[in-house]
């Protein structure tokens, strides 16, 4: 079973300050860490031939796949013509993330805003995600939809956090090989539900993962609800992200619940918050990871 990384903790000096290239992230993973390939992020991903080009040479120069895309839409929007750009937008994606050679793309539903009912977002996600599928088909690729929380640039959080929307919004798009899921534990916990139970309900349309860890400093789950009070807060503090294997998740149950799935899929580490101790920390995850698919027969 491959094993990817993405640079969570890196985004900002990648994104916003622009102090750490993306050819100096390959080469930082590929030398340091035991991983298979990359997840990129799209905010710091080349859109011209030259740019991609040169990104899959660095890519192949060190001998790393790049399998997922991370990406996301937001199809929440009550204007069916904005709804009509986001989708546009996806293609985008779906065209670079092909072009890169991925084979995974992520989707979502969007941000839960507070005028939108749950019936109206599902079917508003759900259309727009439908109407992806057959491209993503085309570019050979399989869009991933994630229990996510929230992206880092949103105001709202993710409309189908919860896992009761998130089943819904699953049920309304029909199977095919160009579409699962991708899920995260960690979002679970955030929501203050069961990761467990999650992905015995969503386990048979499983096709990527973000292995990723959470623990409480300072606080409680029954703290998160004082969060919920308040859609535009960011992640809680008290809820601290890092090291995998050192949180609240279960990955012995997981991967067991994987294996018994027949799960073949990437795994992408999601780790940490301090860019400062990152490389260490991905590290440090990915040699757990590798130790614990190897214990549950997933090589």
């Amino acid at each position: 079973m491959p094993l990817a990384a993405f640079p969570k903790c890196y985004l900002d000096a990648m994104i916003v300050k622009k102090t750490l290239s993306l050819e100096q992230w390959i080469a930082d993973a590929a030398t340091q860490l035991d991983i298979d390939g990359l997840e990129f992020y799209w905010g710091f991903v080349p859109r011209d031939p030259a740019g991609i080009q040169k990104v899959k040479d660095c890519l192949k120069q060190h001998n790393m796949a790049m399998p997922m895309m991370c990406y996301s839409p937001d199809f929440i929007k009550p204007d069916s013509a904005e709804r009509k750009e986001e989708v546009e937008k996806q293609k985008e994606v779906i065209r670079v993330t092909a072009a890169l050679g991925g084979k995974f793309c992520r989707v979502l539903s969007g941000q839960r805003r507070t005028d939108v009912t749950i019936k109206d977002g599902v079917k508003m996600a759900a259309d727009c995600i439908i109407s992806l599928i057959p491209y993503a088909a085309e570019h050979g690729l399989t869009l991933i939809l994630e229990n996510h929380y929230k992206d880092g640039f949103w105001k709202f959080p993710e409309f189908a956090q919860k896992m009761d929307v998130f089943l819904e919004l699953l049920a309304a798009i029909p199977r095919s090989p160009n579409f699962g899921v991708n899920y995260d534990p960690s979002n679970t916990i955030i929501a203050g539900e069961d990761p467990i139970a999650m992905l015995e309900a969503v386990k048979d349309r499983v096709v990527t993962m973000h292995a990723s860890d959470r623990w409480f400093e300072g606080g409680t789950a029954a703290d998160l609800k004082k969060y919920e009070a308040d859609p535009q807060l960011g992640y809680a503090k008290i809820l601290r992200h890092g090291v995998i294997g050192k949180g609240l998740n279960d990955y012995d149950k997981i991967f067991s619940i994987l294996k018994s799935a027949g799960f073949t899929g990437w795994v992408s580490i999601e780790d940490g918050e301090d860019a400062s101790v990152g490389m260490e920390h991905l590290r440090l995850s990915a040699k757990f990871l590798r130790e614990k698919m190897a214990a549950h027969g997933l090589k």
